[in-house]
């Protein structure tokens, strides 16, 4: 069993890159070739999230007056689907707008109102990453432990190389055993380079890596960092130093700092934003494990405390579950 606490007094190794995995196989995102569009898995993937929300609401729009009775009903149901109480507020005053401006007086009438106001909400989410910016363009990766970071970058190596990228990883979590040796049976599956070494300093493992991705003429860097809570002040500042020796590496770098997010939290992604950005200026957003989540409304509270980019969701295991943000094609999965 790995000794995930004491911290190695040895002085650390130099970087190396590996190309072959670890003896142990951790799990990998899944390479089955999908049977279902990518519309459909998202459907799929947001089952949950559906179910609460829209079981409710096909109640609530079943037709009637509206009345004040029918607004409290829907502030209900929104703050049961986290939303959040800032964002829910928000939206039920646009729905009051329109339901005054369009002079709409049945309540089967308010879940195109309800629509439309969650995609004025959503869409400036709508960003995609543009890595044409930085020769490597280098992506640091950030969150909690178990957000699904490793996995996350799994799915984006695959998605850049679809794109015709080249890609290396910086296994710069040295500080959790199974998060490199999952990186490394992930590049040994898909002949992407792992820049990786047994312990030491997280920073020394990915300055290394932006050297290597330099000399070799790589397209994209994904830096992994180590899993933190945004409590945990003097792991912040490391995360920080990481940004710092990013930068001595390639000036301007990091150019994308993203923060995973496990859907499942809820409410408390919210308040994972604010730290991370507050600490790192985070310039996008991955929302993971929305297959496994009632909580899906959170993205509606995201974009109104804190509206960063985001960049891409997750909805299975599939190395194909990762696609871009796209707040029309997000809010339809929801109501159908």
């Amino acid at each position: 069993m790995f000794d995930f606490f004491k911290k190695d007094k040895t002085p650390p190794a130099p970087a190396v890159e590996l190309e072959k995995a670890a003896p142990v196989q951790p799990q990998v995102p899944t390479q089955d070739k999908p049977t279902l569009s990518w519309t459909e898995r998202l459907k799929r993937g947001l089952a949950k999230t559906r179910s609460q929300l829209g079981n409710q609401l096909a109640s609530l729009f079943g037709g009637g007056k509206i009345d004040e009775d029918v607004y409290e009903e829907l502030e209900t149901i929104l703050l049961t689907s986290d939303v959040g109480i800032a964002a829910t507020l928000a939206l039920l005053e646009q729905i009051r707008t329109r339901v005054r401006r369009q002079n709409l007086n049945d309540t089967t009438q308010l879940r195109e109102a309800l629509k439309q106001s969650l995609l004025e909400l959503l869409a400036p989410l709508e960003k995609p990453l543009d890595t044409s910016t930085g020769q490597p363009f280098v992506i640091m990766l950030a969150g909690v432990n178990g957000a699904g970071k490793t996995t996350t970058i799994g799915k984006l190596a695959n998605l850049f190389q679809a794109q015709g990228k080249s890609v290396l990883i910086a296994a710069g979590d040295t500080f959790r055993a199974a998060a490199r040796e999952q990186l490394q049976a992930w590049g040994e599956r898909n002949n992407v380079h792992v820049v990786a070494q047994e312990s030491g300093d997280p920073a020394a493992v990915i300055f290394d890596a932006v050297n290597s991705a330099r000399a070799r003429g790589i397209d994209i860097v994904l830096a992994d960092t180590a899993g933190r809570l945004p409590t945990q002040l003097n792991l912040m500042e490391e995360i920080r130093k990481v940004q710092r020796v990013i930068d001595k590496a390639l000036p301007g770098a990091p150019h994308e700092v993203l923060l995973v997010l496990d859907a499942n939290t809820g409410q408390n992604a919210v308040t994972q934003v604010k730290a991370f950005d507050d600490a790192l200026k985070v310039t996008g957003l991955v929302l993971s494990k929305l297959d496994g989540t009632a909580k899906g409304g959170v993205i509606a509270a995201i974009a109104q405390s804190r509206p960063i980019p985001i960049r891409y969701i997750g909805v299975g295991e599939s190395i194909d579950d990762l696609r871009q943000f796209k707040a029309s094609e997000f809010i339809d999965a929801l109501f159908e």
